[in-house]
């Protein structure tokens, strides 16, 4: 995507003298004057600048002075000068020769940042791929997988590795006088083995950290010996995670997802290779290092990255992954970016979490950048959930990935309301059915109760006491809510209070109520059971357990904490309210969200979903996610909708947007061409601008990609000065482009 803002373009258009871009000017004419001429070969760095213009995505060639040659090695961050205004840009080395492609003078490497090399061949590769696959930056991939430097805990880890090259030499030294002494007192013969005896403790000492001692946990509920025997094959898995509890070796209670990937990450660390283990947020994270712990995977293999740490937290973190040891690198979606030491494992939690979407450019899921990966380090994948996406399905009936079920099969208790008759119509239009009360009220008598509701706050929405219409903000026109019962009206998007509002349509100036957030929730239950504890979990306040004492648990979807032994009961709330979303993916996410919850459940605890039948309620009951992806995955390509297909937004100015849609057409020839469709244009939100939606199959997706990209790059260069403007201020960009956004299709 072309970069967000108006960023100074003409003058960084290339680095001119200061550099030059890898492969522009005859090879030939310059390896004959380097060393045809008799001198001494000049070494040249290949680099990658810090840019977010897309004109600049390349590489390109500085010279390494004298003094710095010793440093400047890939991976090494740098400073380059540029062409104008004596500007210097920030960069990375990618690639170190001994001749340059370019005949005229190159311009010196300003600075080695440091000596650390923290962009690593592979990540590099991966970086470069997934951004031509998206039509973006490598810059800004590199951006997301290179946290910001430490210069404190960088000098710590450098004196670390230091002392440990120091240990590793005198264990070498002590080796070879081993030797020495043999060959004084047994001669020639023992010389040899005392030899041998010196090379191994060398050997041993440059060698990696083996594997922890002990037998690795086994991966129960697939059947004895299925996942292991694939993650030996490094093969690619769609697992169907138990849906239930399970207590670790420490006496901790987590979801069964969260001890199977800590099991299948134990097991790759016995094989010597490392593991890269997603997961959506924090709280998954939490309970995901609890059954790590719990596996026996010691703590320094352990590497954690997300967005919690500081940024000393992170990069310490991050410089441990370059180390050459096998471990658990362990976060959010950035994670999957970590360099890994032999990297044997790639598993994703709960891939269809909309947290697995990167929110910057070039905005790459999780989930495709793990087949990215993959595909370049050939090592195992596995997509780890208890509702599969209909994009994993895909892969799954195109052979792509091996679907791996539950063997024994667990079927959690899933009782719809929507089955149970009632004559009293009150009854049939409560919110809490009174079966569902009975239900709840007898598992209070032994344990916690879950009841997930679909909103926080306390009244999520307000309307006119008059004429029932939605209240509106006065200053930004955004809905109004209440956060708490004893708080004030508020705008749900600018936070103006509503002190003085009147309505548009009546004049009234009163409000009511309408829906019933978790706070609200929380004070009716607590009226309705006077004698119970009451704990909220949402946004505001999060909680990652809860003890086995009964208690009614109220939390949002995605919030809920894991109790000790299993919840007693589940009762799952505004189910109807859930699924009137507006959204391509409402199914899949509402029944990802009820799995999720109803994995909390003890054995056999009853899970009440309420207002919710058909085919979602059946799947609930016969706990057939895989079926109801394939149907899903079925009406997606009668309709050509993703994942059937791809789709490319592009954003721009009506000329901007008609010439990049035009380039496509005359890109693809023949067959190609039914391969590719366009909808639109359509005005956007931003005035003046139009959107087109590109849909095309995936085998001319590498096509698609570059032609559009080459439009963003045509039009980035192609800005003009405006008068009156300083010298180095360009326009912001007239054309943008996004791949893979389902949100448009909302």
């Amino acid at each position: 995507m072309s970069p967000d803002g108006g960023a100074p373009a003409a003058e960084e258009g290339a680095p001119g003298a200061g550099g030059v871009e890898a492969g522009s000017g005859s090879a030939e004419a310059g390896v004959a004057e380097l060393h045809g001429s008799g001198r001494a070969p000049t070494w040249v760095a290949r680099v990658m600048l810090e840019s977010p213009l897309p004109q600049l995505d390349r590489l390109f060639d500085y010279r390494i002075p004298e003094g710095l040659r010793s440093d400047a090695q890939p991976g090494v961050r740098v400073k380059v000068p540029l062409r104008s205004a004596g500007r210097v840009s920030r960069a990375y080395i990618v690639e170190v020769t001994d001749h340059a492609d370019y005949v005229g003078t190159l311009s010196d490497i300003e600075e080695v940042v440091s000596p650390v090399a923290v962009l690593t061949p592979d990540v590099w590769q991966f970086a470069r791929r997934v951004a031509t696959r998206a039509a973006g930056n490598a810059s800004d991939v590199v951006r997301i997988a290179v946290p910001p430097r430490t210069v404190r805990v960088e000098k710590a880890w450098v004196a670390k590795q230091a002392a440990a090259a120091e240990t590793t030499a005198g264990a070498a030294t002590a080796g070879a006088a081993t030797a020495a002494a043999a060959v004084t007192e047994a001669g020639a013969a023992t010389a040899a083995e005392g030899a041998a005896g010196a090379d191994a403790v060398a050997t041993e000492g440059e060698a990696p950290a083996p594997a922890p001692a002990g037998v690795a946990p086994a991966i129960t509920g697939y059947g004895d010996g299925v996942v292991e025997g694939a993650l030996r094959a490094r093969a690619r898995l769609a697992i169907t995670a138990v849906p239930t509890v399970r207590q670790t070796a420490d006496g901790e209670w987590v979801g069964a997802w969260a001890e199977t990937m800590a099991a299948m990450a134990a097991f790759t660390l016995h094989l010597g290779r490392s593991s890269i283990l997603v997961v959506p947020d924090y709280r998954d994270q939490e309970q995901l290092t609890t059954a790590l712990r719990g596996a026996g995977v010691p703590a320094d293999r352990v590497s954690p990255l997300d967005a919690h740490q500081t940024n000393p937290e992170r990069y310490g973190h991050f410089l441990e992954c370059l180390e050459a040891v096998p471990r658990v690198i362990i976060g959010t979606r950035s994670a999957i970016y970590a360099p890994a030491h032999d990297l044997g494992l790639i598993a994703l939690w709960d891939e269809a979490d909309p947290l697995h979407d990167e929110p910057l450019s070039p905005y790459v899921s999780s989930r495709d950048a793990a087949l990215v990966r993959q595909e370049l380090s050939g090592a195992a994948l596995a997509f780890v959930s208890h509702s599969r996406s209909s994009e994993v399905e895909r892969l799954v009936e195109l052979g792509f990935l091996r679907d791996v079920a539950q063997s024994p099969r667990f079927l959690p208790n899933v009782v719809p309301t929507s089955a149970q008759s009632s004559n009293d119509r009150l009854a049939q239009s409560a919110r809490i059915p009174s079966s569902a009360w009975n239900a709840v009220r007898k598992a209070l008598e032994t344990g916690p109760v879950l009841v997930q509701v679909a909103r926080p706050g306390y009244a999520p929405v307000l309307a006119c006491a008059s004429c029932t219409n939605p209240a509106h903000c006065l200053v930004c026109e955004g809905p109004l809510r209440q956060a708490a019962r004893s708080s004030p009206p508020s705008c749900a998007w600018c936070g103006a209070i509503a002190a003085q509002w009147q309505c548009r349509h009546c004049e009234g100036t009163t409000f009511r109520l309408v829906g019933q957030g978790s706070t609200r929730t929380a004070e009716e239950l607590g009226r309705a059971f006077p004698a119970t504890r009451i704990i909220v979990s949402d946004g505001s306040r999060s909680l990652g357990d809860v003890g086995s004492a009964p208690a009614l648990v109220i939390a949002t979807r995605g919030a809920e904490p894991v109790a000790a032994g299993g919840y007693h009961a589940v009762l799952l709330l505004d189910g109807e309210r859930m699924l009137a979303r507006e959204s391509l993916t409402v199914g899949e996410d509402c029944l990802r969200w009820w799995s999720n919850a109803i994995a909390l459940a003890a054995p056999r605890a009853p899970a009440i979903i309420v207002g919710v039948g058909g085919d979602l309620a059946r799947t609930l009951v016969t706990w057939q996610h895989a079926r109801f992806a394939s149907a899903e995955l079925a009406d997606r390509r009668r309709l050509r909708f993703p994942p059937a297909v791809r789709i490319a937004t592009v954003r721009g100015t009506p000329d901007a947007v008609a010439k990049a849609v035009q380039e496509l057409h005359d890109s693809v020839q023949g067959e190609d061409s039914a391969k590719i469709d366009v909808l639109g244009p359509v005005p956007d939100e931003t005035d003046d601008f139009v959107r087109s939606v590109v849909r095309f199959d995936y085998a001319v997706g590498a096509n698609v990609a570059s032609t559009l990209r080459a439009a963003v790059v045509k039009n980035a260069t192609s800005r003009r000065k405006i008068p009156g403007k300083p010298a180095n201020y360009r326009p912001p960009p007239t054309l943008r482009v996004r791949f893979d956004d389902l949100e448009i299709l909302d």
